[in-house]
C-alpha cells in the first residue's frame, strides 16, 4: 500500500465510521501459502463414505437418463415396437 492510499484510507476512515472498505482479492496483499505435502489423506466417517456413494450412484443415474433422452430424440427407439 502507498503512503498516498493510506492517507486517503486514514480521511475515508474518519468520515466514515460505520462503513466497511471492499477490497478485490486481486488488489490485496497475497496470503503465505499453506504446505500440504505432509499431510496424509482425510478419514471419512460411515455416513459421509454413505453420502458419497448416493451421490455417485444419483449422478451414475442421471447420466444414464441423459443418455437415453440424447437416444430417444434422435429416433434410436422409434424403430423398435415395445
Amino acid at each position: 500500500m502507498t503512503l498516498n492510499m493510506m492517507r486517503e484510507r486514514k480521511r475515508f476512515d474518519d468520515e466514515h465510521q460505520d462503513s466497511f472498505i471492499v477490497v478485490h482479492p486481486l488488489d490485496d496483499v497475497q496470503e503465505e501459502k499453506v504446505d500440504t505435502a505432509g499431510v496424509g489423506p482425510l478419514r471419512l466417517t460411515t455416513s459421509v463414505k454413505l453420502s458419497l456413494m448416493a451421490l455417485r450412484g444419483y449422478l451414475i443415474l442421471m447420466t444414464l437418463l441423459l443418455l437415453y433422452h440424447v437416444m430417444d430424440l434422435s429416433g434410436l427407439f422409434r424403430q423398435w415396437k415395445w
